[in-house]
């Protein structure tokens, strides 16, 4: 039998609970969805909280919207980013969600939070460094780290830097993506950020690559998607990771993977709407994972739809709600999602 790695990650079908590898044996892991919506919410659960992008009319926008992630329902009006911007990413604690990057027209290096039990506009938290500004780059969290990779500003980049979310200040060198990339999607476990698709010029790519949240250092091979595609948006639980959306021709496939294990990834189902610029345009809670908005191109036009899936099974999105608005490039974090 092949030694078991530290801090890997397994289901146990005998006590349905999770369970992950430290000191030579098997521990159960604690897990938790936060009730923390308000007395007014119909079906108070995990929040899924959107923000930034452009509007229907192709204006970058400021807005923040959150839904309950356990119901079903339109979008909620939670207040403002600090900067008006599209094409910034997002990521979040139990209790912090963060913005990062984007553009105004103009590169922002801005990083905003917001306190996710709650609504009110987000406060400044820091900048990202000069060398990485996520305009078409993407991020992933775990409780403590929230990571930022990738990019297309000032050039396409191969950087990958984080945050403590529970402090401000600005983003530290962390490592190294495979190569030069924009445009590709993320989530994470507790214990492991995934990378996959995105854009190495001329072309895309199906690479899937991981970190390990904990420490610093660049990314390993995981495998490869079903297809070659930009503009993925990622969410997951703690056991498995699900991939939909891409640009440059809309796509309603959604394809997923075992985050503690290598291999390629596996067709999921489809989203009720095929559509492209879903970019980091997805949230979770312990069980569903749900995505927002995005373009039906020919003509290109911004959508409100929002869509959800059971993570644990396999088959086709549902029907959750409208966003406020319709919206497009814009970036959704949670309180209850896979690295938490």
């Amino acid at each position: 039998m092949s030694a078991i790695p530290q801090g890997a990650i397994r289901f146990n079908t005998d006590s349905q609970k999770l369970e992950f590898y430290a000191q030579d044996q098997w521990w159960e892991m604690v897990t938790d969805t936060p009730n923390l919506g308000r007395g007014s919410d119909s079906t108070p659960g995990a929040r899924g909280v959107f923000g930034g992008g452009n509007n229907e009319a192709g204006t970058r926008t400021a807005a923040i919207v959150y839904v309950n992630i356990a119901s079903t329902g339109n979008a909620v009006s939670f207040g403002n980013l600090t900067v008006t911007r599209n094409t910034l990413r997002s990521c979040s604690s139990s209790t912090r969600g963060l913005w990062a990057g984007g553009f105004t027209p103009t590169a922002s290096n801005t990083i905003d939070y917001v306190t996710i039990s709650s609504t009110g506009d987000a406060i400044d938290f820091g900048d990202l460094s000069s060398s990485l500004t996520p305009a078409s780059g993407t991020a992933l969290s775990n409780a403590t780290r929230g990571i930022f990779a990738g990019g297309n500003v000032p050039a396409r980049n191969n950087v990958i830097e984080y945050v403590t979310i529970a402090t401000t200040g600005n983003s530290i060198d962390f490592g190294d993506l495979s190569a030069i990339k924009s445009n590709l999607g993320a989530l994470a476990s507790p214990v492991r950020g995934v990378f996959a698709g995105g854009y190495i010029a001329p072309a895309s790519i199906n690479v899937i690559e991981y970190i390990a949240i904990a420490t610093l250092g660049n990314t390993q091979d995981f495998g490869d998607l079903t297809k070659t595609t930009t503009n993925l948006s990622g969410c997951s639980n703690a056991i498995r990771g699900v991939f939909a959306g891409q640009q440059n021709g809309n796509s309603n496939v959604i394809e997923y993977i075992t985050i503690s294990t290598l291999g390629n990834a596996v067709k999921f189902g489809e989203l009720t709407l095929a559509r492209e610029l879903l970019s980091n345009m997805a949230c979770s809670s312990s069980t569903r994972g749900v995505f927002m908005g995005g373009d039906t191109p020919s003509p290109t036009l911004s959508q409100n739809v929002i869509d959800y899936v059971t993570i644990m099974t396999q088959g086709n999105a549902v029907d959750f709600g409208d966003l406020i608005a319709r919206t497009a490039a814009g970036s959704c974090c949670s309180n209850a999602h896979g690295g938490l």
